[in-house]
């Protein structure tokens, strides 16, 4: 009799991070063989003695994998990812746009949650994952210090630095988007003017960096936004901090990829930057018919699930955007969200009219949507259209995408990740702490 995780592995296109997997993997060698003593109680040197190893041994498998990221970099930058040493242990790896500082990450991490001195605990997932947003971070922050000093990150591999150390202005860090529920705010909620994260994304504005937030909310109509993120719109109409350019520097993608909103000092809110100023060339490509086809056969399969599993919901249609909610009163569980993602995603890969536009089905935590393009595309809109106007290169190694889903199908984070480095996190609390430590890195980062 197949297990029920049998079962979910056969039925759905599984995504599990198989890196933060193979890292667990790798780590699980030391935590057993050098991280507990035989012997029933030992002495606080012994102690110290055992901790001590753990540390080193875990320290040098970081070590190592840096130098297979690096690998893979330089493969890929060849055209020839496959022949990389990482891609033949990890087949499912994607593109690494930056090195990444592990064994730097690593101590840093193990200082906060006591990762080597674990003796029942293995290294989790939830280590891995953060030691890996720290990484990356750490090198972003190393990268926009470029041309005001010679940082240190650069110079000491031995102290857990990657050796591909060159870096140029054309890498300084110029872009970080933001996912809106789970990361900037709690589910349903908006940004409030008592909201903790507002001071972290003024700092960021304050040093020249472009903020954008790709959301899911699709609203033709600025107002909404400024509804939703109300409180980050009156800090920067207040701070005193910020130059007015600064305060501009703030983007807002709607719907994934459909409405392009940025602040305007004159308004004192967000204005609406036409369509011709950020689609992109094959956005242009997508024809109306395609769209509306496919839109209508979702909202269709949507009535018919309904039915079927006799859930309490409407479906719900945009511009570019269709799904269900939830009626007044009642809440659709995990497992069904799940299982409309599913069939969603399914049937909309058969379809032809889909076939020929990029589209996201996603579940929201208490409704499940399907919107015409997807986060990759929202964040090369910004990218592109920052570009644009201010004649500097802004790629995926100048950006950087935190977000809450990453993982699984139904995950509308997921995509970014072939448009920007990225932070995985899991609440707003997580947000101003990775954000905190970005700060810190770029304005201390010789103590580190």
């Amino acid at each position: 009799m197949s297990s029920r995780y049998r079962v979910d592995y056969a039925l759905k296109k599984h995504r599990h991070d198989e890196f933060i997997q193979f890292i667990k993997s790798l780590l699980s060698t030391p935590f057993v063989l050098y991280a507990v003593k035989p012997a029933g109680t030992i002495s606080d040197v012994e102690e110290i003695m055992v901790d001590s190893e753990a540390r080193r041994r875990y320290a040098e498998i970081f070590h190592d994998l840096e130098s297979l990221v690096d690998n893979h970099i330089e493969m890929t930058n060849a055209g020839v990812p496959e022949l990389s040493r990482l891609h033949q242990l990890v087949p499912s790896i994607g593109t690494f746009f930056t090195p990444l500082p592990l064994e730097k990450a690593f101590y840093i991490e193990d200082e906060r949650r006591s990762i080597s001195k674990r003796r029942l605990v293995a290294p989790s997932f939830n280590d891995i994952r953060l030691i890996l947003n720290t990484a990356q971070i750490i090198w972003l922050a190393t990268a926009y210090q470029t041309g005001r000093s010679t940082n240190r990150y650069l110079k000491m591999k031995t102290h857990g630095l990657s050796s591909m150390t060159t870096t140029s202005e054309e890498d300084r860090l110029k872009l970080i988007t933001f996912d809106g529920d789970i990361t900037l705010y709690e589910d349903g909620e908006n940004i409030e003017s008592t909201s903790p994260i507002i001071t972290e994304l003024v700092k960021l504005l304050s040093k020249g960096i472009y903020i954008g937030i790709v959301t899911a909310a699709g609203y033709k109509a600025e107002e909404k936004y400024e509804e939703r993120f109300y409180g980050l719109i009156e800090a920067l109409k207040e701070s005193t901090s910020l130059e007015k350019l600064q305060c501009e520097n703030l983007l807002i993608v709607g719907g994934e990829a459909n409405y392009v909103m940025r602040y305007n000092n004159e308004k004192g809110g967000l204005v609406k930057v036409p369509s011709e100023e950020w689609m992109l060339d094959e956005m242009k490509e997508w024809k109306e018919e395609d769209i509306e086809e496919s839109l209508d056969f979702a909202a269709k399969k949507f009535g018919t699930l309904i039915k079927k599993l006799r859930l309490h919901a409407t479906v719900m249609k945009k511009e570019r955007s269709v799904g269900i909610v939830p009626m007044e009163g009642h809440k659709l569980i995990r497992e069904q969200l799940e299982e409309v993602v599913l069939r969603i995603d399914r049937d909309l890969r058969r379809f032809q009219p889909a076939q020929r536009l990029k589209w996201c089905a996603f579940n929201g935590g208490s409704d499940v949507w399907v919107d015409i393009g997807d986060k990759s595309f929202g964040v090369r809109i910004l990218q592109s259209y920052i570009a644009k106007h201010q004649d500097i290169v802004v790629g995926p190694k100048n950006t950087l995408h935190v977000g809450d889903q990453f993982a699984s199908l139904g995950a509308n984070d997921y995509a970014s990740r072939t448009a920007a480095a990225t932070a995985w996190i899991s609440s707003p609390n997580e947000t101003k702490k990775l954000l905190r430590d970005l700060i810190s890195f770029m304005d201390d980062w010789a103590t580190f």
